[in-house]
């Protein structure tokens, strides 16, 4: 790689401005869903899909950064995810139905899809090891903040404005995003050329699809389905990999990734059901119920840089910890007192689990690429992106589900907080096993 025409500062900035835009636009809708079932007069687990067809298109896009990456120039890519998710941006802004709503979602979601990981990948290939913690940090604050701060965004465009509007103010920060990506982004001209196993890659995308369906409409046949072309990617990945499953054989690695998998499908359940929630049992304002989320964004906008500093001087495995159990606390405090909490209560609540995201998301992302080797990093990042937007997916798919079925009932509301309190404790557990985890 020609390093010499490389600015890294500008790169990362310009690949977390977009990857910031397309992880806020997907929690920024949230509070617009019962306005969207009025207008369009639908429920809310047709709905959600404004969010899970985003989330889809990301976690199957996602899997081909290695192969992208490897025959394509990263500025390429990045100038091709700019303009796909503008476009995509422009079509909801204009869109007369749900279908095409969906339909620029679908898109926001590929070009999402290749950016994100770039930023990673950027971060892993060109910052100095010694700020890498730093530089985990300030990316993961964009993907971590953005789910928070969504609301927010959305209930203030949906007060002041219309959830149109959600997608029309993103497009300045793409245009900036743009003029600095190709001012820092340098070209590379060692690509392989390699050819693109696309039988491998439509087994993976059924595969996933299938199974969110499958949860979502609570079936056993899409279930199989999805089972056998997960079975049938398996086998056809083995010969021209798009992703490399052999770093699955790392337990350290699977141990700094199901603690990153929790993360996700935590904060976004709850980003999904405390904003509807507010609005339809406590009947808040769409502003305000956006509003509950960013006390806790600002702190994970000030501690994911902060703990990243932590870890580098005196390891991961105490930020880590901390922010883990700052996590139970939160959850477990919400499950206990949902059904009488005022909204006050549930604010402070929402800012000691917040305060623990911003401890631990980061330094476990950094800590679980770096069981890996460095010819290994780009597939575990690869990996990583896709099961943390699958799983993102898959927790509003099962949360919108379960709030559509009971009606947004305490009883409903309660299974969910207790689900996420689980998945909170199992990556506790898993972070003590992984004590020795090598940085």
């Amino acid at each position: 790689m020609n390093h010499k025409r490389w600015r890294v500062v500008p790169a990362i900035i310009a690949t977390a401005i977009m990857s910031f835009a397309g992880v806020l636009i997907e929690t920024s809708m949230n509070v617009t869903f019962p306005t969207l079932m009025a207008e369009f007069n639908t429920t809310s687990a047709t709905i959600q899909w404004v969010t899970t067809s985003y989330l889809l298109a990301l976690a199957i896009v996602i899997p081909l950064s290695t192969f992208l990456v490897r025959n394509f120039s990263i500025k390429t890519l990045f100038i091709t995810a700019n303009l796909l998710f503008a476009l995509g941006v422009l079509l909801d802004f204009l869109s007369p139905s749900l279908l095409v709503l969906v339909l620029g979602r679908i898109i926001q979601g590929v070009g999402t899809g290749i950016a994100l990981p770039l930023m990673f990948d950027i971060i892993l290939n060109y910052a100095p090891k010694s700020k890498r913690g730093l530089m985990m940090g300030i990316a993961t604050m964009t993907t971590s903040l953005a789910p928070a701060i969504g609301p927010t965004y959305g209930g203030l465009m949906l007060s002041l404005f219309d959830w149109r509007r959600i997608f029309l103010f993103l497009l300045p920060f793409l245009v900036l995003s743009l003029f600095l990506g190709v001012d820092g982004i340098g070209y590379e001209s060692h690509k392989r050329g390699e050819p693109f196993n696309f039988i491998s890659f439509l087994c993976l995308a059924i595969g996933l699809s299938t199974l969110l369906l499958a949860i979502e409409n609570l079936s056993w046949f899409l279930g199989l389905i999805s089972l056998i072309s997960f079975g049938f990617f398996y086998r056809f990945n083995r010969n021209k990999p798009i992703l490399n499953l052999t770093i699955f054989k790392n337990s350290q690695f699977v141990t700094g990734l199901f603690g990153v998998l929790a993360i996700q499908a935590t904060v976004l359940g709850l980003s999904f059901i405390l904003p509807n929630y507010l609005q339809l049992r406590l009947h808040v304002s769409a502003a305000l119920s956006g509003l509950f989320m960013f006390p806790g964004a600002i702190l994970v906008a000030v501690l994911a840089p902060l703990s990243g500093i932590i870890m580098d001087r005196f390891g991961p495995y105490r930020p880590i910890l901390l922010g883990l159990m700052l996590m139970f606390i939160g959850m477990l405090l919400t499950t206990v007192y949902f059904s009488r909490a005022s909204f006050m209560a549930l604010l402070m609540f929402d800012v000691v689990l917040m305060m623990g995201v911003g401890f631990a998301a980061s330094n476990l992302m950094a800590v679980a690429l770096s069981q890996l080797t460095k010819s290994e990093q780009t597939d575990g990042n690869g990996i990583l992106n896709t099961l943390q937007q699958f799983v993102g997916a898959m927790s509003t798919t099962i949360v919108a589900s379960l709030f559509s079925t009971f009606q947004g009932t305490t009883g409903g509301n309660l299974g969910v907080l207790l689900l996420l309190i689980v998945l909170t404790v199992a990556s506790v557990l898993f972070m003590f096993k992984g004590r020795q985890m090598r940085i």
